[in-house]
């Protein structure tokens, strides 16, 4: 009979529940349990045999299209590297690299030449390639790259060249050692008949970067970034070009071609939106960085919280054992509000995997379900990191100095795990991407735009902001009328009043900070000056949104619960949520007069009263993790030891 924690374990797993089961099992094998290897050559060596494991059992064709040899399961591709996290954050990074990012361009961004040459060997590994687009002096402005693919109609050929120290790639997984080839972000420079060469904007080429036995091709030259804060498993590495020819056909040409004589043709006329159109199609590793950190949180506090129920500390009155320190209120609130939020997480990333199968398996893609996309993609990447970041650190220290040592494996999980809140995108760029969707209620014009030109948009354009619901519209809808019908009385505990508290804040910052564009914009002479004087304002409206849209998918998760009493604990497990992001804003619902001072002291009452009902759950709120013993890798956790 199926368990309260298998209830959860299979709610949590969602559409591809199976597949995480798949993945939990291949992951108990001995070759994937968690290891802390400092030296470089060995942890590479361990990762690259891991994948050349995963390829043997044909892990990797979910991520492409049946006609190109895959299965086309979008959505089971993404969940399956996700899942790799929870083994090792190096293998999960490798895999990402190789089969969703530099496979990804290949099979996004090339045509049938490109998939019938490329990628079977790169499904298989018998093609190690890397994703060649940051640059030493460019990350998150990948329209400024340097580097340049010049194309000579004398001879059929692009001449990809670093023109400047700062247009070196850098930071690219699989440079420093094993790729062979790389899919390599440059400007496209070109002249038809009787035209003067001119860049058409950056463009994807493959270029071969290394012969079958590891050295440096003619005019490529690759330098090993070393040791880093994590993942040692990865090979990150630098790239440099010296006038490197390659042929024509090596750009990936689905949206933009050169003809042998020069002449530069697109389907798509705008450059702005050819480019987003581009990287949009690339949003899958953005996806998959935001899941695998929410994995790698869900494993800490897995750890940090079993540890918890076995660590005893001072002496209890008239008892003759001491007490467990999660029966402590200061310790269930370091840990059970950070288990809520990632369950709340681990709903809201089901819907966005969801999303972005159904997007990338369509005949035909609606742009503005595509920009919608994007930006639910860079907000819950930056909320999964953020949340990851702060929950790992918090799991650490949970379990004092046992939590130091790197047998237990929180220090290795905080060390890997560390880089994500910038690679896929910093953070921060990314919140202020979420913005500029809201605020410009996804109109075309604003694809590209620099922050001064999405300022002078803005401050004429942005009207009533129509809020994009989450799956759970319905759900939602009926709960606020129950609510404004029967429940007047706006109990905390009330998850309308919940849900409109979490909308009522994100509708104010949206349009407030609409309204300061407009006045910044007329104040300000420089139009630069006046985006920036609004910029924090604008980040905290991205941010609620994000939040608003998290508790509604976590409303929509506990809805899709087959079993009630499942049901149930879930519920008191959202009212966690929904309270411990409140009370971490409380300055902010006080300031405006959203609730009172009596009423924020009640939000912290109900935070606390909610951690104490949910403490004898404890283990079982874990256990719904569905973390494989075999890669919990916690020795402290052995009760032999």
């Amino acid at each position: 009979m199926a368990t309260t924690a298998d209830h959860l374990r299979t709610t949590l797993g969602g559409r591809w529940h199976d597949v995480r089961e798949k993945v939990r099992l291949d992951l108990s094998r001995p070759e994937f349990a968690p290891h802390f290897t400092p030296d470089l050559a060995a942890a590479r060596d361990t990762t690259l045999s891991q994948m050349r494991l995963l390829a043997e059992s044909g892990y990797a064709a979910d991520g492409f299209a049946v006609a190109h040899g895959g299965t086309g399961n979008v959505g089971a591709a993404v969940t399956g590297i996700e899942m790799l996290a929870m083994s090792d954050l190096s293998l999960m990074v490798k895999a990402g690299v190789q089969w969703g990012l530099f496979g990804g361009a290949i099979e996004n961004l090339g045509t049938a030449a490109h998939h019938e040459r490329y990628v079977r060997p790169t499904i298989d590994l018998d093609l190690l390639g890397c994703f060649a687009m940051t640059e030493t002096g460019h990350g998150s402005d990948v329209q400024s790259l340097e580097t340049t693919a010049t194309y000579d109609a004398d001879a059929g050929e692009f001449v990809v060249h670093s023109p400047t120290p700062s247009s070196r790639k850098d930071y690219i997984g699989g440079a420093a050692q094993h790729a062979r080839m790389a899919a390599v972000f440059a400007q496209l420079i070109t002249a038809g008949p009787g035209e003067e060469p001119e860049s058409k904007g950056v463009h994807c080429f493959l270029v071969p970067i290394r012969d079958d036995d590891g050295a440096d091709l003619p005019g490529v030259t690759t330098s090993d970034c070393g040791y880093k804060g994590g993942l040692p498993g990865v090979d990150n590495g630098r790239i440099m070009f010296d006038q490197v020819r390659v042929p024509r056909e090596s750009l990936l040409n689905r949206y933009a071609d050169v003809a042998p004589d020069g002449t530069y043709s697109s389907p798509i006329e705008s450059s702005n939106r050819r480019f987003f159109t581009m990287v949009g199609t690339l949003v899958r590793g953005r996806v998959t960085v935001g899941g695998a950190a929410g994995a790698a949180a869900r494993v800490a506090l897995d750890i940090a919280t079993r540890y918890a129920l076995q660590r005893r500390q001072f002496d209890r009155p008239e008892s003759e054992q001491e007490v467990l320190i999660m029966d402590y209120l200061v310790h269930q609130r370091r840990l059970l509000p950070l288990i809520a939020r990632s369950y709340a997480l681990h709903f809201a990333q089901n819907e966005l995997v969801t999303r972005l199968h159904e997007i990338q398996t369509a005949d035909e893609v609606d742009p503005q379900e595509q920009r919608e996309l994007e930006a639910r993609a860079a907000g819950l990447k930056a909320a999964n990191t953020w949340h990851a970041t702060r929950a790992i650190q918090e799991a650490r220290e949970a379990c004092g100095g046992a939590g130091y040592l790197t047998e237990n494996r929180l220090v290795a999980l905080k060390a890997d795990s560390d880089v994500f809140t910038t690679f896929e995108g910093d953070n921060h760029v990314l919140t202020q991407l979420v913005a500029k969707e809201l605020l410009t209620a996804y109109a075309d014009e604003v694809q590209g735009m620099s922050p001064v030109e999405w300022m002078r948009f803005a401050a004429t354009t942005v009207s009533d902001i129509v809020k994009k619901r989450t799956a759970a519209q319905q759900i939602i809808q009926t709960i606020l009328d129950t609510r404004q019908d029967n429940e007047e009385d706006g109990s905390l505990f009330n998850r309308g009043t919940q849900l409109t508290m979490f909308a009522d804040r994100e509708e104010y910052l949206l349009s407030t900070a609409a309204r300061r564009l407009q006045g910044a914009s007329k104040r300000e002479d420089d139009p630069f000056d006046a985006f920036n004087f609004v910029q924090d304002h604008v980040l905290r409206a991205a941010e609620a949104h994000i939040d608003r849209v998290v508790l509604e998918a976590f409303v929509a998760g506990i809805d899709s619960c087959e079993d009630e009493a499942t049901a149930e604990l879930l519920g008191d497990l959202c009212d966690l949520y929904a309270l411990s992001i409140i009370e971490d804003d409380k300055a902010w619902f006080i300031e405006h007069r959203h609730i009172s001072v009596e009423r924020a002291k009640a939000v912290t009452r109900g935070v606390n009263e909610r951690c104490r009902s949910l403490r004898p759950h404890t283990l079982t709120l874990v256990e719904g993790f569905g973390v494989p013993e075999a890669v919990r890798g916690a020795a402290m956790l052995d009760p032999l030891r």
